[in-house]
């Protein structure tokens, strides 16, 4: 992955056609994402795109510019938690880095067996910065979050799913089959449905029981005006 790739996750987001229900990501090949191109790490960096040295000059120059680069290269992350879509990461090989967070800012990860998750960042002396910190914690906890993290360990698809960080492992022959039928599966939902239930359980962490009952009211008297009212 370069900058390239994340600018344009963002524009597919910025595209995304308004009917679009379910989002599926994959990689192409036998690995989901084998995480940032080193090239990176050299001074000639990659051709067209710089390298880390250029972007320590530009945040030299401009620390706030550069922060806010970061910001538009974590859009391309971001929109996959959109109310209206679920976005499903289906994750064959290795997801490495930037491909690990990809992976966890998707709703639902399916995994083949061979899958492997890796937080390199750490090892490579940087931070994970495409907003993969906080479903990880959110998902297994800040202990061990703080353990992959920063011992940069694989973590096989089956300690995945024990984690939570796969609702489903399945042979990588049936990956392709298992994610059609869950897609089918959401589809199957009422799309209003949907995206107030997955709003309700987003905005859940932040909210007192009280908080989210009151949600879930006004959640539920918009879905009844809009099945059974007379506007």
């Amino acid at each position: 992955m370069t900058g390239a790739t994340w600018f344009g996750l963002a524009r597919i987001g910025e595209a995304l056609p308004a009917d679009v229900r379910v989002v599926v990501v994959r990689g192409e090949g036998s690995s989901f994402s084998s995480g940032i191109d080193l090239r990176m790490f050299e001074p000639g960096g990659v051709t067209g795109q710089g390298s880390f040295f250029e972007a320590a000059e530009r945040a030299e120059r401009d620390d706030e510019a550069f922060v806010r680069w970061i910001g538009e290269a974590q859009a391309g992350f971001m929109w996959l938690r959109r109310p209206e879509i679920v976005s499903i990461a289906a994750v064959q090989g290795y997801a490495i880095g930037a491909g690990f967070q990809l992976a966890l800012a998707c709703d639902l990860r399916v995994l083949a067996d061979d899958a492997r998750f890796c937080m390199k960042e750490p090892a490579l002396g940087l931070v994970p910065d495409l907003t993969g910190t906080k479903p990880l914690v959110d998902i297994v906890g800040l202990p061990r979050a703080l353990e992959i993290c920063l011992t940069a360990r694989m973590v096989g698809a089956d300690e995945a799913r024990e984690l939570g960080l796969a609702e489903v492992v399945v042979p990588g022959d049936k990956l392709d089959a298992t994610v059609a039928d869950l897609t089918a599966a959401l589809l199957a939902v009422d799309h209003g449905a949907a995206t107030a239930t997955k709003r309700l359980l987003q905005g859940a962490p932040g909210r007192t029981l009280q908080e989210q009952a009151q949600a879930e009211a006004r959640e539920q008297s918009a879905r009844i005006t809009t099945m059974f009212g007379k506007r």
